[in-house]
């Protein structure tokens, strides 16, 4: 018998959420918790929270952390959305304290790399072979990047200099919003931002995430791309789904 279920935690800007996940379905085991991030959101005090949702599950073993930085060696080096503080945290040891773990039995990881994790594992970039690139538009855009299913970890293709602009600043999610744009006004600036992806690095599949993947009929028809671009399957559950996965095979970044 194989592992056959996992943890995963969440941490996003505006809330951590976690729960159980059956690894062999690939989704939430029963239903998620889901925490507003406290503000600050320092360190110590999502600590806190990650701990309150594992200990109201009764959960004993290792445990999946995604944040919303880029994550080497279980250590923080960047924060977005999250507080400054994040920065140069050795955040593997400090889960693993406060969730009474050893180092080993906590994974953490890039937000986009774990919810491509999800994807790859079970969702739209399932037996897919070649360079495919899943894109998370939300406040920011997040990437992760697999060469023939292997996780390159780390890019943050979000920010590529687009026409001279952040490309996130332009073709994110929350710009549509902020500035009350149309799909049809939106969809050029995500097609701008991923021409530019395109003639970099030529992948072979895109996948689109984040919360406009619901409604990505209305948009994906619009897109002006070559490569071709389809709906990330596991919505919003793909970070704890990832995450569970990563630590379940004691996947170290």
């Amino acid at each position: 018998m194989g592992i056959t279920r996992g943890f995963g935690v969440d941490i996003g800007g505006s809330g951590i959420k976690g729960g159980l996940v059956d690894l062999e379905a690939g989704a939430l085991d029963g239903e998620r918790m889901r925490i507003p991030t406290p503000q600050p959101s320092t360190p110590e005090a999502v600590a806190e929270v990650v701990a309150e949702i594992v200990e109201k599950f009764n959960w004993d073993g290792p445990v999946g952390v995604t944040l919303p930085c880029v994550v080497k060696h279980g250590v923080a080096l960047s924060a977005a959305n999250v507080d400054k503080g994040w920065i140069n945290t050795n955040a593997q040891e400090l889960f693993a304290k406060r969730l009474k773990r050893k180092p080993e039995d906590i994974v953490v990881m890039n937000d986009a790399d774990a919810a491509g994790i999800a994807e790859m594992t079970f969702g739209a970039g399932k037996g897919h072979e070649g360079l495919v690139v899943l894109l998370t538009f939300g406040t920011g855009i997040g990437s992760a990047v697999f060469l023939d299913g292997q996780l390159v970890p780390n890019t943050e293709f979000g920010h590529l200099e687009v026409d001279g602009h952040d490309a996130e600043s332009r073709a994110a999610a929350s710009v549509k919003e902020e500035q009350d744009l149309s799909w049809e006004e939106w969809t050029p600036l995500v097609s701008r931002y991923v021409n530019v992806l395109e003639n970099l690095i030529w992948p072979d599949l895109v996948i689109a995430g984040g919360g406009v993947s619901k409604k990505a009929h209305k948009w994906l028809p619009l897109l002006k791309v070559r490569t071709e671009v389809v709906a990330a399957a596991l919505k919003n559950d793909a970070g704890i789904v990832g995450a569970a996965v990563a630590a379940a095979h004691g996947i170290h970044h």
